[in-house]
């Protein structure tokens, strides 16, 4: 019989809490190498398959064991000289020094994007390069190949095998393989988290789809200029109707985020230089969303690179100056046969801030056309899968209808907080907690020892409190809860709680066995006071989830799922071995 009277049902649902928990914990304290943190997705090495989370093994062969053999390795590969150009415009003369691309793009000829070493500014003509004359769009791509150097780099992740042809250094920014699957906040990983107030002109009530627009518009800006590790949600004073929009990010610095955020959010669509129409309700009047009669995406297709492509498409509607302005402007475009039928010579590029973010097709139906108000706006969506192609798809149309919804900030917002944590002191602040939890658990033992004098339930009801650590950390897991400072001071909140309830618990079993009353009774009167507390508990934890604008949510929610695991499913267990013990 031995340990099998020991399992009973409330030991056996423990059991299976505990393995779930580590399973989904998936704890892995030996991994090695480096993994992708983040990426720009609008990269060229994101076009190529690379992903977040990917474990970087080698690259051109060299293995990559940590963050300085990476370094090392990209530094080697990108280590050219520098080349010197003289660029000739409708604006003057400019000379600069570039290392791989001369860093501009162009359309006949005409500067769309710069990169800031290049004193060029959008919308120059270039007539010479190096003092050859530049006569058409072929000529200038000619000239540019034959100055453009490329590194080749070849890549070898967990996933696939990736060769890249850079003309400058990737895009993306690496860290330490994890080694769980617990999710790290931004007090342990380090980043800045920024509270904004929106502001209304009027004296109305903000309302929560005006901070849900806000969200979104600004989880857009954020989104185009590559950020990862972002995390935006609303927020509510508790003690009045205020308002508020947090954000965290991962790896970027006060003054980026700063700047980020203090932007316009602008959006346009042009057609060469002329812009044809612009976000919001002025120029687009109707955006089809959640409606499959006029938006959706199409069956995904396989690609030469062995990925997958969806396509997704919408409709919307521009106001009659706008379809007037776009007529005007395609009447002289030429027309190109493609495969998949007839396009303009120029396409709709859309702007956010100045940054394009996609460039689509205009149907040669348009051109001209100043009374086409009905306009299908379509783009794509890559990935490794079916399904993670549909994702993407149906992530960046969601994420253009926003912007032709919305445009602009639909409030204006002021910054309240703004706190930046280096990744050093996150790495302090994780090593002291484990510090304190470790000395914790020893005064805890040695209290316990003194006071009953039995190390069997000493150890019990330690052992107990561990187990309802790690079944914390795995539910945590699986909902994608961050660990951060506030989660860690309710695992400790709800830990302390345990053990007051352990300890009610064996003191009301060791009255039953002395015969004062049947120690079944005993443990109806240890679970009343259990519950009572309980009870308390998350009644005092609900306040907390808007106070401070919710920056302390973490430790309410923590603590109610902390004491919530304890009674539901550590306590039984606990009370049920204690019982065993007792009969002893």
């Amino acid at each position: 019989m031995g340990i099998k009277k020991y399992l009973t049902i409330r030991v056996i649902i423990l059991i299976a809490a505990l393995l779930g928990s580590l399973l989904t914990i998936s704890p892995n304290p030996f991994a090695k190498g480096i993994a992708v943190k983040t990426i720009d997705r609008n990269s060229e090495i994101y076009n190529e398959g690379l992903r977040i989370n990917d474990r970087i093994i080698s690259i051109d062969k060299d293995l990559i064991n940590s963050i300085d053999d990476f370094n090392s390795k990209i530094n080697e590969a990108f280590d050219v000289k520098e080349k010197s150009i003289t660029i000739e415009t409708d604006k003057g003369i400019k000379n600069y020094k570039y290392l791989l691309s001369p860093g501009f793009r162009t359309d006949n000829l005409t500067v769309i994007f710069a990169e800031d070493f290049t004193n060029l500014s959008r919308g120059e003509n270039i007539t010479k390069i190096n003092n050859f004359k530049v006569n058409d769009q072929r000529d200038l791509d000619i000239i540019v190949k034959n100055i453009t150097e490329t590194v080749k780099l070849s890549i070898k992740t967990d996933k696939k095998n990736i060769i890249y042809l850079a003309t400058e250094k990737p895009k993306f920014k690496v860290g330490a393989a994890k080694t769980t699957n617990i999710k790290k906040g931004l007090d342990l990983e380090g980043g800045t988290r920024v509270l904004l107030k929106p502001i209304k002109d009027s004296e109305e009530l903000i309302t929560d789809r005006e901070v849900d627009d806000l969200i979104k518009v600004l989880g857009n800006r954020l989104d185009v200029y590559g950020l990862s590790d972002l995390k935006i949600r609303p927020a509510k004073s508790f003690l009045s109707d205020d308002r508020f929009v947090l954000i965290e990010i991962g790896g970027v610095t006060r003054e980026e985020i700063a700047d980020l955020i203090g932007k316009q959010g602008k959006f346009e669509a042009k057609i060469g230089d002329v812009v044809v129409f612009e976000g919001g309700k002025k120029d687009v009047t109707f955006v089809c969303r959640n409606d499959g009669s006029c938006s959706g995406i199409t069956p995904p297709q396989r690609i030469d690179s062995g990925d997958y492509l969806t396509r997704f498409q919408f409709q919307i509607k521009l106001s009659p100056d706008a379809a007037k302005k776009q007529g005007l402007t395609t009447k002289n475009l030429t027309v190109n046969a493609t495969e998949e039928g007839g396009y303009l010579s120029k396409n709709l590029d859309l702007y956010l801030d100045g940054e394009l973010i996609d460039s689509l097709r205009i149907g040669k139906d348009l051109r001209g056309n100043e009374r086409a108000t009905d306009i299908l706006i379509s783009g794509p969506g890559y990935g490794r899968s079916q399904e993670e192609s549909g994702k993407e798809a149906l992530k960046s149309m969601e994420k253009l209808q926003t912007i032709l919804i919305t445009g602009s900030l639909p409030l204006d917002i002021k910054i309240e907080k703004l706190d930046s944590i280096s990744p050093l002191a996150g790495e302090a602040f994780l090593k002291n907690a484990m510090i304190i939890g470790i000395l914790v658990f020893i005064g805890v033992a040695l209290v316990l020892y003194l006071r009953y004098r039995k190390l069997k339930i000493a150890f019990l009801i330690l052992s107990t409190s561990f187990f309802e650590v790690i079944i914390i950390l795995g539910f945590a897991s699986i909902i994608g809860w961050s660990l951060d400072l506030a989660a860690i001071a309710g695992i400790i909140a709800a830990i302390g709680t345990g053990v007051d309830s352990q300890i009610v618990i064996v003191d009301e079993i060791q009255k039953g066995a002395a015969g004062q009353l049947n120690w079944k009774q005993r443990i109806k009167n240890a679970f009343f006071i259990i519950f009572a507390a309980y009870s308390t508990v998350v009644v005092a934890m609900l306040p907390l989830f808007s106070a401070g604008a919710g920056l302390v949510r973490g430790f309410a929610i923590t603590t109610i799922i902390g004491v919530s695991i304890g009674v539901f499913i550590t306590r039984p267990a606990f009370s049920s071995l204690m019982e065993k013990l007792s009969e002893e």
